[in-house]
């Protein structure tokens, strides 16, 4: 088990730009909220004083995960980002960035794409989250960062802007972030 001091000595390697995976997930496991809250809130805090951004993990758990960003104003990126656009609206309003990945994508992202529409292009970034959520049309297959083109072609599509765009704000927006 990886221990708060573990994560703390991880971080002040130089190729560390970011504290994460890190946050809540309800799938799973919903009967040990608060232990999830309390280590996440820690996480948080270790981040704040390492001046470091988070990537934030929220499965099933927005109400609680949106609460703790409010309360505790992190730098960072809200990872694979499947909330509404109310949420997204809060999350915009800390500084945060929103991580867009495949699930775009899908025919079934219904609030995905209205996200996308009012997401600034300053505040978002690309991702895989490799191996899962694949873009269409390699939805089934393993994903990896040879794909990210196609969620950026989706956002572009949404957008309505280009492919290079999208890929050359999503570059930027990283290495503002993660201080690149």
């Amino acid at each position: 088990n990886t221990t708060l001091s573990d994560i703390e000595n991880f971080a002040k390697h130089d190729k560390c730009v970011a504290i994460g995976e890190i946050g809540l997930d309800y799938y799973w496991v919903s009967d040990n909220k608060e232990k999830q809250k309390e280590i996440f809130i820690k996480q948080i805090l270790l981040a704040k004083q390492l001046d470091l951004p988070i990537i934030v993990h929220d499965r099933e758990a927005h109400a609680d995960v949106l609460e703790i960003l409010k309360k505790y104003k992190p730098k960072g990126v809200v990872h694979s980002f499947s909330g509404s656009v109310e949420m997204a609206e809060e999350i915009l309003k800390l500084g945060m960035y929103l991580g867009i990945g495949g699930v775009i994508t899908f025919k079934n992202a219904k609030k995905l794409p209205d996200v996308v529409k009012m997401l600034p292009m300053d505040k978002m970034l690309l991702e895989t989250d490799a191996p899962y959520l694949t873009p269409v049309p390699f939805r089934s297959k393993t994903n990896h960062s040879e794909m990210i083109y196609l969620t950026a072609q989706k956002i572009a599509e949404i957008k309505e802007t280009t492919l290079d765009e999208i890929l050359e704000i999503s570059y930027n927006n990283a290495n503002k972030l993660f201080g690149l």
